[in-house]
């Protein structure tokens, strides 16, 4: 004791005060030590949480990025397909459109060459029967008698011959 007495301590009031510091820490610790640490680790749990839902909301989000750039590519390749599919559509179109339309050409041309060819040889059987008729009137005129029939008709298809061969000497005289 005599070294409490030497600093001057009162080993009672010591005491006293260290009971009293025990039980305030013992108070403090069960009052309020214990809920404030109660109250960070849950305040720290749910921070903890909200990063694990922000991540897993992160996650969600490039997901869904992804599942739409998935579908937009989907797309994309669908309206290719569709384009390609109209582009082609066209041109079997355009193609048959082309094919029918020489085909009719074609059959209008085969037509009016039948039509030309018809005219030019109704056209030479008149004139053929002109000729003859003008062949006959000068061959009468130049002869100035009558012949019989047939050397009339023997004359004039002999000078349908000559006509027919192309000899443009006979035409000309």
């Amino acid at each position: 004791m005599a070294f409490f007495d030497a600093f001057g301590v009162d080993l009672p009031k010591l005491i006293f005060q260290i009971v009293n510091f025990l039980l305030l820490l013992y108070l403090a610790n069960r009052f309020l030590f214990k809920p404030v640490l109660k109250l960070l680790d849950g305040r720290q749990a749910k921070i903890r949480k909200g990063l694990e839902d922000a991540e897993a909301a992160e996650r969600d989000r490039q997901l869904a990025q992804a599942e739409r750039e998935a579908a937009v590519d989907e797309a994309r390749k669908e309206a290719q397909a569709m384009m390609a599919r109209a582009n082609k559509i066209a041109d079997d179109t355009r193609s048959e459109i082309l094919d029918k339309a020489r085909s009719e050409s074609e059959t209008l041309i085969a037509r009016a060459r039948e039509e030309i060819t018809a005219e030019k040889e109704r056209a030479m059987a008149e004139l053929r029967a002109q000729v003859a008729d003008l062949a006959l009137d000068a061959a009468g005129k130049l002869v100035k008698s009558q012949m019989n029939g047939d050397t009339q008709r023997r004359l004039v298809d002999d000078f349908l011959a000559e006509v027919d061969t192309g000899d443009g000497k006979a035409a000309r005289n």
